[in-house]
């Protein structure tokens, strides 16, 4: 039977096709790292640990994923397969490791998708007050109502369906709101570099180590995002060098971009402005703009990230689905491609579905989510890190189109500070995960990957897949 071919298509015979380009590869990374987050968190990492207290704790978490960053750039060009940290874990450490590290960073992608699927109720909250309508229930002591759910659930279906019918088209959105992101982020700037007042940044410190420990241990979900370049390696057109060059721009760009956005918000408000501010990042754009309609500007363009992170991490998410099932590890259904559009679409419509369900957790969920998907990126991270430096060993002749310099140190560093940061989610940290919602996130995904990874094994086999 003749190989099936589609124009702006993804997959020739069953297999994913190179299709994505480089600057759409860029607003993958840099649109998947920045997102929604950076409006709706800043004034909460500035109140934790004061406003150059936050600046370093981005700074400082910077650093460990430019490290980490380093060990995936050299093993997406050497390994440029769907599935990113399955594909490095399995050749490097086994099948078992492979499985508990993709599970991990889908932790970390599910959270962001249903993350996401919260912020945008908060975002329509804001531009439209008094929008919330149809008391449900109370959770966390916020009341959950009908109206926000709903936008919530339907922006999560159409954002999944966006994902079934292409990658092209989502690569497309992804790009469209990444240049919009950047425009208001650069007129934040802006505003504060022309009307900021140094004097708003007090407190420079607060709460001491804890306050800078509980900005830290949000930053790992922050930055989550350049691994979807790993992810979707097979459907990126570009030479294997440049994958691992991109990644690392995109990185720096993150690192930049955060530390400027909660200095300028910092010199927009008073520390007793953003105290009593729903949305500090907005009301921050509104104060050095001169006017209300900077605030609602920024909102708009934070809108951008919130589509450029759901849509990144279902990508990212669903090819992560879909090598464990294409190893055997997760039911081979998950595997198998779109008979008209030719994506993983069983593998998008899991993932989509768990954002679907978001909402009804209400606003709360946003905390619990970054700081419970947290965990499951550090631990990714390290067995990457750990497959790094493995591979250096036993395959020191292994074709590596990027090669990081000082290979070794780069791998061991990434792999000590991968391990310590992950530390700082245990009971004995001061910046915990809080018991029992963030807690009952982490044991609920461990449980479900136990049943999956046991029921792929007892019914079905890995999918065939055509060679390269």
């Amino acid at each position: 039977m003749a190989a099936r071919q589609k124009m702006g298509g993804q997959v020739t015979g069953g297999r994913l096709i190179r299709v994505i380009r480089r600057k759409e590869v860029l607003a993958l990374s840099f649109g998947a790292m920045v997102g929604w987050s950076w409006v709706a968190l800043t004034g909460t990492w500035i109140a934790g640990a004061g406003s150059v207290g936050a600046m370093l704790a981005f700074a400082l978490g910077g650093i460990v994923v430019v490290f980490v960053g380093l060990t995936y750039a050299e093993l997406a060009s050497a390994m440029p397969r769907a599935g990113g940290e399955h594909v490095y874990s399995k050749r490097a450490l086994g099948s078992a490791a492979s499985f508990i590290c993709t599970w991990a960073i889908l932790l970390g992608y599910v959270s962001v998708v249903a993350f996401e699927a919260v912020a945008l109720p908060t975002v329509t909250d804001y531009l439209l007050p008094g929008f919330s309508r149809g008391y449900l229930w109370t959770i966390a002591g916020w009341d959950v109502e009908l109206t926000w759910v709903l936008v919530g659930i339907a922006a999560a279906i159409i954002m999944t369906a966006v994902n079934v019918v292409g990658i092209r088209t989502a690569a497309r959105l992804q790009l469209v709101a990444t240049v919009l992101i950047l425009l208001v982020g650069v007129l934040l700037l802006s505003g504060g570099l022309l009307g900021g007042a140094t004097e708003n940044m007090a407190p420079l410190f607060n709460d001491g180590a804890q306050g800078f420990l509980s900005v830290l241990i949000m930053v790992p979900f922050m930055f989550v995002g350049f691994d979807v370049i790993p992810q979707s390696a097979e459907e990126i057109d570009i030479s294997f060098a440049d994958i691992g060059k991109l990644l690392m721009v995109s990185i720096a760009m993150a690192v930049i971009w955060y530390v400027a956005m909660i200095w300028a918000v910092s010199t927009g408000l008073t520390s007793a402005e953003r105290q009593i501010s729903a949305l500090p990042t907005a009301d921050a754009s509104a104060a050095l703009l001169g006017g209300s309609w900077g605030g609602k500007l920024l909102v708009i363009g934070g809108i951008g990230g919130i589509l450029t992170s759901w849509n990144a991490f279902l990508i990212g998410g669903s090819r992560a689905v879909y090598a464990l099932a294409r190893a055997g590890q997760l039911p081979a259904s998950l595997g198998r491609l779109h008979p008209k559009f030719n994506t993983p679409h069983r593998a998008v419509l899991l993932i989509g579905s768990l954002s679907v369900l978001a909402p009804l957790f209400g606003r709360p969920a946003l905390v619990w989510l970054v700081d419970a998907g947290g965990l499951g990126i550090v631990t990714a991270y390290a067995f990457v890190a750990w497959s790094f430096i493995v591979l250096r060993k036993r395959e020191p002749d292994m074709e590596r189109p990027y090669v990081v310099p000082q290979g070794m140190i780069v791998g061991y560093t990434a792999l000590l500070l991968s391990l310590a940061i992950g530390m700082l989610y245990f009971p004995w940290s001061p910046a915990a995960l809080v018991w029992p919602y963030e807690w009952l996130i982490v044991f609920g995904w461990i449980i479900i990957g136990i049943v999956m990874y046991v029921w792929a094994k007892k019914t079905a086999g890995p999918v065939e897949v055509p060679p390269q």
